[in-house]
């Protein structure tokens, strides 16, 4: 099920990035075998009173001139408009209104979305002269806080949550499978989905970056229903000159996030590259299924052992995603495209599969007698029972005398026993530990 999206606007320095840190700072864990994800994160799940959502913080590079800010607060805007449920507008409370916050609200209210105009840097509960001011911005009422105090930061995540959709807004297409083509710029993207299709359906072009939107393409083959999300290609952070590639790589995020399964493509010319890396983390933390797929295959010269040697490689480079199967394709030729669907609707299964709690506790019974769980100072760990709790990802609960005994060692060794049990291609599986008598959250 897809969550509501939350876009944070707003021009340089007007807080929206502590706003972001306090409100999903602490719940983004750091992965130790997932390269580059934590660091100057962008987006992030939050959550508030129950109700789960995806927060992105739209700020970033800090423009020359102020002409480059009236055009980069122009592209956060589009992007808030285009991909947000709820647009939270910042302006500095320290500040009176600029040209830059006029054209913002002026664009936003022509939206139809839900605009919250949130004026930071209010550190007491004394109001500025100048506050009554923003009031002629015309996007509503403005709403006091100090994202670094953390005041009144409560009242406006109530606003924000009361904003989204009601009803079955986010069970739509709940029917289909959706797939998120994600990737470099020019690795085949667009390309892939005219050619399995066999209509031009998306704008291909040679110039990186020209799929700027997720484009939406179902399609039926049988009784199953698929939707294909093409989006715009991540960039390396190096390259990010323009907030264009910003606002494409946000795009993507929330591409990601409404995917069941993502097809990442590579360059088979290229190999496994650092922003190849960067984009499997971000699918790998949000839990989707995942194939990754090496385009271009037929421009490679073919010696014996040369498929083995790139699946080593690619292995040995996504070491923290070997779950997810390979499949070497030639859109140009057409060469084994037909496998991809097929493999789509396994990797999709495999996601939501249960495994009865029987079958499971008897694996993991097996699993301990070939390998003792880990003793720290003459105390050995225990697993009285596990459960799967939960699905896309698989989640599975272990409980245990004591969690201070738990290592992540004998954690992937279950998950290794789990998988040759049971299977889970294309998932990643998620372990967590309860002492007994924890209450159960799942």
């Amino acid at each position: 099920m897809s969550k509501p999206i939350v876009a944070v606007v707003g021009r340089p320095n007007v807080g929206k990035s502590t706003f972001f840190n306090k409100i999903a700072g602490k719940r983004i864990a750091i992965v130790e075998d997932t390269p580059g994800v934590t660091r100057d994160r962008i987006y992030a799940d939050a959550e508030w009173n129950g109700v789960s959502f995806l927060l992105i913080d739209t700020g970033g590079i800090e423009p020359d001139s102020k002409d480059v800010i009236l055009s980069q607060m122009r592209i956060q805007a589009q992007m808030a408009m285009e991909t947000a449920h709820v647009i939270v507008f910042m302006v500095d409370g320290r500040e009176s209104i600029t040209s830059a916050d006029r054209e913002v609200a002026s664009m936003l209210m022509k939206t139809g979305k839900e605009v919250l105009l949130v004026v930071n840097k209010i550190d007491g509960k004394e109001l500025p002269d100048h506050y009554y001011d923003f009031f002629e911005l015309g996007v509503g009422e403005p709403i006091p806080i100090s994202s670094a105090n953390m005041l009144n930061l409560g009242d406006l995540l109530d606003e924000i949550v009361s904003r989204f959709p009601k009803g079955d807004h986010f069970d739509e297409e709940e029917d289909s499978i959706k797939i998120a083509i994600i990737g470099k710029p020019n690795v085949g993207k667009s390309s892939l989905i005219n050619a399995m299709l066999g209509e031009e359906r998306v704008i291909v072009s040679d110039i990186p970056g020209t799929t700027r939107d997720s484009i939406d393409t179902p399609f039926s083959e049988g009784e199953d229903k698929y939707i294909f999300i093409d989006t715009a290609g991540i960039r390396r952070k190096s390259r990010v000159f323009e907030s264009i590639e910003r606002y494409s790589v946000l795009r993507a995020v929330s591409a990601i996030e409404r995917a069941d399964v993502c097809l990442l493509m590579m360059d088979a010319e290229n190999g496994v590259t650092e922003q190849d890396k960067k984009i499997a983390g971000i699918a790998h933390e949000a839990g989707k299924g995942i194939i990754l797929v090496v385009n271009k295959w037929d421009l490679i010269e073919k010696e014996t052992g040369t498929l083995n040697e790139f699946t080593r490689e690619i292995k040995n480079e996504l070491s923290f995603m070997l779950y997810a199967p390979i499949l070497f394709i030639s859109i140009h030729k057409k060469q084994r495209l037909n496998k991809i669907i097929p493999l789509i609707k396994h990797v999709s299964n495999q996601c939501a599969m249960r495994i009865p709690t029987g079958q499971l506790n008897d694996l993991i019974s097996d699993a301990i007698m070939m390998k003792q769980p880990p003793s720290d100072k003459g105390k050995r760990l225990k697993l009285y029972y596990a459960s799967q709790v939960g699905v896309k990802p698989p989640l599975f609960a272990f409980f245990i005398n004591s969690r201070e005994l738990t290592h992540f060692s004998y954690s992937r060794y279950l998950e290794n026993k789990i998988r040759e049990g049971f299977g889970f291609e294309g998932t990643s599986i998620k372990i967590v530990y309860r002492e007994k008598g924890e209450k159960d959250d799942h």
